[in-house]
């Protein structure tokens, strides 16, 4: 049974299977970012913000922008030709890499998209190269294929 804090679900396996069988694999290759979120409890919502506010993350994207701009296009329109130089890995991210496609049945199209995810995050942390950390938050990003698609 799938919940979060303040409801059940009822639902069974096969039920909650054939729902999501509606969404399509290259569908599903076609969104970038796939995250659960849960609901948030009434005294996380109530209790006082210390998180980033939105002008500091305002700053951070744009930065990560003109990053980008850089070198000539944003990540999400980098051709494929330019994927693996512009996001190039070291040989253990390499076979981090091949791991996960292998381990979530990724495809090449999820592949490149994968890789423009990490190469987002390493320009959010203000990173010339894709590093090891921006590479494993891209592919818990893909948290769908792992959970239901897998």
């Amino acid at each position: 049974m799938y919940s979060d804090a303040s409801r059940e679900c009822r639902c069974t396996g096969g039920i909650i299977q054939r729902y999501l069988g509606k969404i399509s694999g290259p569908l599903l290759d076609r969104i970038d970012l796939h995250v659960e979120v849960p609901a948030v409890p009434f005294k996380e919502l109530r209790a006082k913000d210390t998180g980033v506010t939105s002008v500091a993350m305002r700053e951070r994207v744009l930065r990560a922008r003109e990053s980008q701009r850089a070198h000539g296009f944003v990540n999400s329109v980098i051709p494929p030709s330019d994927v693996r130089s512009l996001c190039a890995l070291d040989e253990a991210d390499e076979r981090t890499l091949e791991l996960a496609m292998r381990k979530m049945g990724l495809s090449a199209r999820a592949h490149d998209r994968l890789l423009k995810v990490a190469r987002t995050i390493a320009d959010l942390d203000n990173s010339p190269r894709v590093q090891s950390k921006h590479l494993a938050e891209a592919i818990q990003y893909r948290s769908l294929d792992r959970s239901y698609w897998g």
